[in-house]
């Protein structure tokens, strides 16, 4: 089972196991992170999910489609190149050590 570490907005790490086939999102809820409210319970319709991930993750990721990349346009914390909506990201094996660090803000 894959672990994903959360970054937490105070600089502490929250360590969730994943399900392979869950989403971030979906794993960040199930383990209770606080700071990715999912609003919209994992839709891409919300963009209140979005997370930073961590660089030497960037390559297993697909990158984002036009929904996801027209709401990271539009999210509250600064949009950076490697900003992502957890909810887009399906958890696999290789993910397993994945850091995703969690923004300031979401609203």
């Amino acid at each position: 089972m894959p672990t994903i570490h959360y970054i937490l907005k105070d600089g502490s790490t929250r360590e969730v196991d994943a399900r392979i086939g869950a989403s971030v999102m979906e794993t960040a809820i199930r383990g209770n992170v606080r700071g990715i409210d999912a609003e919209c319970g994992g839709c891409c319709s919300c963009a209140t999910c979005h997370v930073y991930v961590d660089d030497a993750f960037a390559g297993l990721l697909p990158p984002p489609d036009d929904m996801e990349s027209a709401l990271l346009d539009a999210v509250a914390a600064e949009r950076q190149p490697n900003s992502r909506l957890s909810c887009q990201l399906s958890v696999t094996a290789a993910f397993d050590g994945l850091r995703v660090r969690v923004p300031q803000t979401q609203v």
